[in-house]
């Protein structure tokens, strides 16, 4: 995949998904505005990308309106405008149901899907001067549900009909599909799923067995799927929901 040239704006970049996001867009000829909550965690992400002029800062917390407009403005006047948007902050805690509180609920929703919206808000006069494209991160758990996980589902199959309703509202101009990831190997997962078990080891597994493949996901080939989607080669391709979940949205065996 090409993107010399490209313009690329990713959101939550500093680890996990957005960060390899970012790399193969990096790797494949991109300018990339790498965004953390923090200046410092802004920093590290781009460090961590070995630094450079083809990497910026663009630090902001999505889950403002505010926010989502000054990550959009800095990124936008850093790299001369943006080509590529892709919504890639997140959050999420296994919390049971009837223990998921009304602060809980509304970082799940302001995070994963107003973020995204809002984000989307912000880039539309940019995209629409580039023709540009969206690629939002979603999840298997916006398409089916899932045990511990009622606000996230929440959160994530609204951003999979969000891409649908703006792939048909902006077209033809711009472009707007997700990535439907099933479990990744990233510090979330690990900080916020994994770790917090009473017995890590068969938390581990249990995750790696709910999928037919029989594995997690690595971070860098969900950022292939998002390059993929954002690249010529997927001109013909909008309001689509792709799913790299091992299988686990295939239905039972």
């Amino acid at each position: 995949m090409e993107f010399t040239g490209k313009r690329v704006l990713v959101t939550g970049s500093s680890r996990g998904i957005g960060q390899a996001a970012a790399k193969v867009f990096l790797d494949a000829g991109a300018r990339v505005a790498i965004n953390g909550r923090s200046e410092a965690s802004s920093q590290a992400g781009v460090e961590a990308l070995g630094g450079g002029d083809d990497l910026v800062a663009a630090t902001g917390d999505v889950s403002t309106i505010t926010g989502c407009k000054a990550i959009v403005a800095v990124a936008a006047e850093a790299l001369g405008g943006l080509d590529i948007l892709v919504n890639s902050a997140g959050v999420g805690d296994f919390v049971p149901f009837g223990e998921t509180g009304e602060a809980l609920w509304d970082d799940t929703i302001d995070v994963n899907l107003k973020g995204t919206f809002f984000a989307c808000q912000a880039a539309l006069p940019h995209l629409r001067t580039s023709k540009g494209n969206i690629v939002n991160v979603a999840s298997d758990a916006g398409l089916i549900g899932e045990i511990g996980l009622s606000a996230y589902c929440a959160s994530k199959g609204g951003v999979v009909v969000l891409t649908k309703a703006l792939a048909l509202e902006l077209a033809p101009d711009i472009r707007v599909n997700c990535v439907c990831p099933g479990y990744v190997d990233t510090d979330m997962v690990r900080r916020d799923g994994i770790d917090k078990a009473d017995d890590p080891v068969a938390a581990e597994q249990a995750l790696i067995d709910s999928a037919p493949l029989k594995r997690i996901a690595k971070p860098r080939e969900i950022g292939r799927a998002i390059a993929y989607l954002a690249s010529d080669d997927a001109v013909f391709v909008t309001g689509e929901a792709l799913s790299i979940d091992g299988g686990t949205t295939s239905g039972r065996g």
